[in-house]
């Protein structure tokens, strides 16, 4: 039983961490692609307002995948920690592109 949880807690951190490391990955692409425009930089600005955020849903979903190697209370409680970590960062990766398509920056 502590092997499949194990195995859920792992595959949980992962999926957590690849949704924070989009997050963070959209804003340094957009970072990029509106330093090299004229006129791009409330974009810039737009993207390093939000870089904080990406940084703690990153750090909360690698504190998970690291704490999910333990025991089976380690697994449960990481588990809801990437849960929270990598809602949070779809959360606010679906924010972010809301409030840039809508050009509220």
């Amino acid at each position: 039983m502590g092997m499949v949880i194990g195995l859920v807690a792992l595959l949980v951190t992962i999926a957590a961490v690849i949704a924070a490391a989009g997050h963070a990955g959209y804003l340094a692409m957009l970072t990029s692609a509106a330093k090299k425009r004229p006129g791009g930089q409330p974009a810039v600005e737009f993207a390093k307002k939000r870089y904080p955020v990406a940084g703690v849903g990153l750090g909360v979903t690698l504190l998970a995948l690291v704490i999910s190697s333990g025991g089976v209370g380690a697994d449960v409680f990481a588990t809801l920690l990437a849960l929270g970590g990598g809602a949070g960062s779809l959360k606010a990766l679906g924010t972010t592109q809301s409030r840039f398509r809508k050009g509220q920056f």
